[in-house]
């Protein structure tokens, strides 16, 4: 083995020894985890490190269930895990960000009068020397994104243009019509974006583009001479293929057009000499269903090349070294996430991590030496780290849940069988801890989200939770998934395999044949479960087959008609299904569950929210109103007010979850179960999810 790959064997042995500690020493003293344990779990995320790379800052996300919602802490801890402490007070922020010298830390915070109409995000500076944080900007419709010049003179921003003040008022007093698809609105009411510039001297700002446009991403060169630019000049809801690179005059906002296809480019980023302009795009002419690309175009000539041809799964988060020779990125390879470094010129890849879970680089000391990290895998919450380039491990600089060794967890693998077409298809099995020998259990087939969503080696309290009511999970990465090849990624387009609802449903169904064959799963005890694209999948598959004891479906999409025009319909369009509902009626009919309604026989349980901007609710209300007319098997939908496609406000999850359980417990294991009184409530307390 060659030499370069030690340092990479010690952080594995690093992580292995850490992971070993976490296993207690007496399994007796641990009970099953519960939903409320789940819930006050101590989330971290967003570490920024120092640019001497002493220090790091990271947000804990705390649950406040008296406020009915997750409040964020921000706390500094020395890079060797000592002195921890918080570092920002009640008010917050987001968006934390050194300055380049590593003087000042810059972030956002809302401020405003007393209406929520009126609150706007604006700059923010504290010195790291001590004082309190000064107030930088008033702009009149707030800063939704920034970046620092490299001489630390100025900050640039992006903000949404200002409505005249008679169209506000009117707005104000009830004119608020929304003309869809007419200049910056799409379905809801938008605003054009610009670029502006603060001046730290004089304290004033200056508008650099005057666009009508929409920007996707943006970042200035070093020189603070250049600005690349991502931005498409119409908003219809389906339009991202419209983005183009654009090269803006930091001083006149004259810009010129360097890419013009019918690829959605984003997240461009300057190499350090200026000479090139990094971007991520699945594609280079058109969108294609295809895992994104690292690419390079040079801002004179405009001619591209791929980059990251060597990499096959999902590349994230990609940065430049500092002298310019490479590009790190944490690259998911199927269902782990890692620390990959690309050689620009070459193209040469290598992969400096080797963890068994999910590695998160986000982001990098000033000299390039030391970054920050998240790491967790399926047994251990995620927690801070740091580390250096070049050196083996890393340094635990956050414990965030010590509290996990009370439980008692799902022990997991990856598990790999052959689909109906021979197609090999990855997908991860939790069995209980407390498994008795060849004991067959009850089977929770998971359906994961997108279609191109992913299951990893990360850390998901729903399958500890199940685990503890003695289920087995198996969540199979079907065809679609992204962190694979291309091939598997476009094995559920028309063009270049099966649509959706058929393949991918052959590929859970043998699945769920692969655990009854191993002795795993109680054929007469399987259920299911999916959201988004889980949902519609899970819908699909319950008017296929009636081998399901129970579902719980929600956030999907049950008519793919009638969702055309009020959700997403370009990856239908044109990948799943093809076509429209008036070209090719009998496509749109024939890959929709409400068809094929009167196959189900499944118990099944609906959950949505009902401002879902996503996947819309009334999807859920008819096919929860088929199911009822129907009268073929038991059906229950709970509609939660004022929740997006993902569920913010923690009573309402803790229904959904609970009301979940309730439901699988019943129709698989024929049991009446009660969740337990929330911690330190009374009854009263927990009425809302015992209704």
């Amino acid at each position: 083995m060659p030499s370069n790959h030690r340092p990479v064997l010690l952080l594995i042995f690093c992580l292995i020894g850490l992971q070993s500690r976490s296993v207690p020493a007496v399994a007796a003293e641990q009970r099953p985890m519960t939903v409320d344990d789940a819930m006050a779990m101590v989330r971290i995320d967003d570490p920024v490190i120092s640019p001497d790379g002493s220090w790091v800052l990271y947000r804990k996300r705390v649950l406040d269930w008296e406020d009915n919602e997750y409040h964020a802490e921000y706390w500094r801890v020395s890079a060797d895990g000592s002195d921890a402490y918080r570092f920002i007070g009640e008010e917050g922020g987001s968006d934390f960000r050194f300055s380049p010298r590593g003087t000042h830390l810059s972030f956002l915070r809302t401020v405003g009068g007393e209406e929520e109409g009126d609150k706007k995000s604006q700059l923010f500076l504290m010195r790291l020397s001590g004082g309190e944080a000064i107030q930088l900007t008033e702009h009149e419709t707030g800063i939704e994104s920034y970046q620092w010049s490299e001489d630390e003179s100025a900050i640039y921003f992006q903000a949404e243009d200002a409505r005249p003040e008679d169209v506000k008022e009117e707005a104000d007093n009830g004119a608020d019509a929304i003309f869809v698809d007419e200049g910056p609105n799409g379905q809801t009411a938008r605003q054009w974006q610009n670029l502006w510039v603060f001046d730290l001297e004089s304290e004033e700002s200056r508008q650099i583009t005057s666009e009508e446009f929409l920007i996707a991403s943006w970042h200035v060169d070093r020189d603070a001479e250049r600005i690349a630019l991502v931005a498409r000049y119409r908003n219809r809801r389906n339009d991202a293929y419209r983005n183009e690179i654009y090269l803006a005059d930091a001083d006149t906002g004259h810009l010129t057009r360097l890419t013009n296809n019918e690829a959605p480019e984003s997240s461009v980023a300057w190499s350090p000499d200026g000479s090139s302009i990094l971007y991520t795009a699945a594609d280079d002419q058109s969108w294609e269903n295809r895992n994104a690309k690292l690419w390079l175009i040079d801002p004179g000539s405009g001619e591209h090349r791929l980059v990251s041809g060597a990499f096959e799964g999902s590349p994230e988060d990609p940065r430049w070294s500092r002298d310019g020779r490479h590009v790190y990125f944490s690259g998911q390879h199927r269902t782990n996430k890692n620390l990959y470094a690309l050689e620009v010129a070459t193209g040469e890849l290598r992969q400096l991590t080797s963890v068994n879970g999910t590695l998160g680089v986000t982001s990098f000391s000033r000299d390039g030496g030391r970054y920050a990290y998240t790491y967790d895998d399926y047994r251990t919450p995620r927690d801070v780290w740091v580390g250096t380039l070049g050196h083996s491990g890393g340094v635990q600089v956050t414990h965030a849940n010590p509290h996990i060794h009370d439980f008692s967890l799902a022990t997991m693998e990856v598990v790999r069988w052959e689909s109906h077409d021979g197609l090999e298809i990855e997908g991860l099995l939790h069995v209980p801890a407390t498994r008795a020998g060849d004991d067959t259990l009850p089977l929770l087939l998971n359906i994961h989200g997108g279609p191109a969503g992913v299951f990893t080696n990360s850390w998901d309290a729903d399958y500890h939770v199940y685990a503890g009511l003695g289920y087995a999970s198996l969540s199979p990465n079907v065809r679609g998934s992204r962190a694979y090849s291309d091939a598997l990624r476009e094995g559920n387009t028309v063009e270049r395999g099966d649509g959706i609802g058929l393949g991918d449903y052959q590929d859970l169904m043998t699945g769920v044949d692969r655990m009854i064959a191993d002795g795993v799963a109680d054929p007469d005890r399987l259920a299911l479960r999916g959201w988004s694209y889980g949902g519609i999948l899970g819908g699909w598959t319950i008017t296929q087959t009636d081998r399901f004891k129970a579902a719980s479906i929600g956030a999907g999409v049950y008519d793919w008609t009638s969702e055309y025009g009020p959700g997403f319909n370009n990856d239908v369009r044109l990948w799943h299904i093809g076509g429209t509902p008036w070209t090719n009626a009998e496509g749109y009919r024939e890959q929709s569950a409400l068809t094929h309604v009167e196959n189900v026989t499944t118990p099944t349980l609906l959950l949505h929210g009902m401002e879902d901007p996503v996947d819309t609710e009334p999807q859920s209300m008819m096919f929860y109103a088929a199911l009822r007319d129907i009268g073929k098997a038991d059906v229950r939908y709970i509609r939660f007010p004022r929740e997006l496609h993902g569920f913010r406000e923690p009573r309402h999850q803790r229904i959904r979850d609970v009301e979940e359980i309730r439901w699988m417990q019943k129709y698989v294991l024929g049991e009446d179960w009660q969740p337990q009184e929330r911690p330190g409530e009374g009854d009263d307390d927990d009425n809302e999810s015992d209704t």
